[in-house]
C-alpha cells in the first residue's frame, strides 16, 4: 500500500523484533559482548524491540567515582564535565566512563513499552528511575541543560533504552524527585548491610558521611541495635559533623580512609582490639582497600560498595598481610532494594531532612 507520498507505508514502519532481554542485540562492538563491558552500543530508539522500554531522559545521576574523576579531569568546570559526558555518550552510545568504568542511573518518562515488557508494570507517561547502570544503558543526548556538582546530577534532553532484564522503579510521590533519584542510585547499599550485619556486631563504615555511607550507617544501627557498635570514618569535617548529628554512630573519626594505619588505630579501641565484624567501604576514591581489610577482625566480612575499588588490590592486600577475611564485591542490585532504601529514609526523619538538604 502506498501512502500520500507514493512510498510504501510498510516501508516506513519500524521493523519490530523481540530483542534479547539481556540487551545483546544492541551491542555494536565487540561482537558477542554483553552490553556492560561492550565498547559501543546502538542507542537508536527508532529501531524498536518488544523486550525494551524507551524513556525520555531528564536527569542523569552520575556515579560518585565517575563524577569526581570528570571534575578532576576538567579542573572542576561544570562545562568541562558536560563536554566529557557528551563525548562519551556520542562515542560509546552510553554513559560509561572510560577511566572509572562506572556510569550511574537516570530519571525520565516512559515513552514506549514493548509488548514483551508489559509485565514490568510501567506504562507510557510514568516517571521512572533506572536501577541498572548507565554503563549498560543505550543512551543518546540532544543537549545538556545543567550540571549540578553538589548532587552529581546532570539535567539533559535525551533518550534511553531499557532492556527486559534491567531493573527500574516508579518515582515515589512523597519526597522530592532529586532526593529519590539520589537514594535510588545507591539503593543496593542498605539491603546488603541488612544481609551481612547481625545483632550486637561491630560495623565500620568508611566514607560514612557520604550518600551511600549514611544509608549504610543507618542500616547498621538498625541491624546491630544498641548492643552493637557502629563506627564511622569520614575525611570531611563538615560531613562528619552531619553524621554525628544523626546519632547513629557510636564514634565518628575524622581521617583519610586511604591511611590504613590511622583507620586501624581508630577502630581497634572500639572493637576490643579485635577489629570490626563487618567493614563497609563507601569511599569514592581508590586506595582504601587495605584500610577496609585492616579494620576487620579475623574471619570478619569486608564489603566494597564503591566502584572505585580495585578488587585485585583488595585480594592481594588481604593475602599479603595474612588477613583471613571474607571479601564481598559490591552489587548495586538486591531484591526489593528500592523499597527497602526508601523505607529506611522515611523511618529516619533526621536522615531524610539531611539528605533532602543535600540532594533534594
Amino acid at each position: 500500500m502506498l501512502n500520500g507520498l507514493g512510498v510504501s507505508s510498510e516501508a516506513t514502519r519500524p521493523t519490530l523484533s523481540a530483542g534479547d532481554p539481556l540487551g545483546t542485540h544492541r551491542v555494536l562492538d565487540p561482537p558477542g559482548a554483553m552490553p556492560q563491558p561492550a565498547e559501543r552500543l546502538d542507542a537508536d530508539a527508532s529501531r524498536q524491540f518488544e523486550t525494551e522500554i524507551v524513556v525520555d531522559v531528564q536527569t542523569l545521576n552520575i556515579d560518585a567515582a565517575s563524577f569526581r574523576q570528570m571534575e578532576e579531569a576538567s579542573g572542576g568546570s561544570p562545562d568541562g564535565v558536560a563536554q566529557l559526558v557528551l563525548e562519551t555518550v556520542a562515542r560509546r552510545g552510553k554513559q560509561h566512563n572510560p577511566v572509572t568504568g562506572s556510569g550511574g542511573m537516570l530519571l525520565g518518562v516512559v515513552r514506549r513499552v514493548g509488548s514483551l515488557a508489559e509485565h514490568r508494570g510501567v506504562a507510557v507517561g510514568d516517571r521512572v528511575a533506572t536501577l541498572a547502570s548507565l554503563s549498560l544503558t543505550p543512551l543518546s543526548l540532544r543537549r545538556i541543560i545543567a550540571v549540578r556538582p553538589a548532587s552529581a546530577q546532570i539535567d539533559v534532553e535525551g533518550t534511553a533504552i531499557l532492556f527486559g532484564s534491567a531493573p527500574l522503579a516508579r518515582m515515589p510521590t512523597d519526597m522530592p524527585e532529586r532526593l529519590a533519584l539520589a537514594l535510588l542510585d545507591v539503593a543496593g547499599a542498605a539491603p546488603q548491610v541488612a544481609r551481612l550485619a547481625g545483632p550486637r556486631d561491630s560495623v565500620v563504615v568508611l566514607g560514612a558521611g557520604g550518600k551511600s555511607g549514611l544509608l549504610c550507617a543507618a542500616e547498621a544501627r538498625r541491624c546491630v541495635g544498641r548492643a552493637g557498635r557502629v563506627i564511622g570514618i569520614e575525611a570531611s569535617p563538615a560531613l562528619a559533623a552531619d553524621l554525628r548529628s544523626l546519632a547513629i554512630c557510636d564514634h565518628v573519626a575524622v581521617l583519610d580512609a586511604r591511611d590504613p594505619l590511622a583507620v586501624r588505630d581508630a577502630v581497634l579501641p572500639f572493637t576490643g582490639d579485635a577489629g570490626a565484624d563487618l567493614t563497609l567501604s563507601c569511599v569514592n576514591v581508590p586506595g582504601v582497600e587495605l584500610s577496609a581489610i585492616v579494620a576487620t577482625r579475623d574471619r570478619g566480612k569486608t564489603y566494597f560498595f564503591a566502584m572505585s575499588t580495585s578488587f585485585t588490590a583488595a585480594a592481594l592486600g588481604a593475602e599479603g598481610i595474612g588477613k583471613d577475611v571474607d571479601l564481598y564485591i559490591g552489587n548495586g542490585y538486591a531484591h526489593g532494594h528500592a523499597e527497602h532504601t526508601l523505607a529506611l529514609v522515611r523511618e529516619h526523619p533526621a536522615l531524610e531532612r539531611l539528605m533532602t538538604s543535600r540532594y533534594g
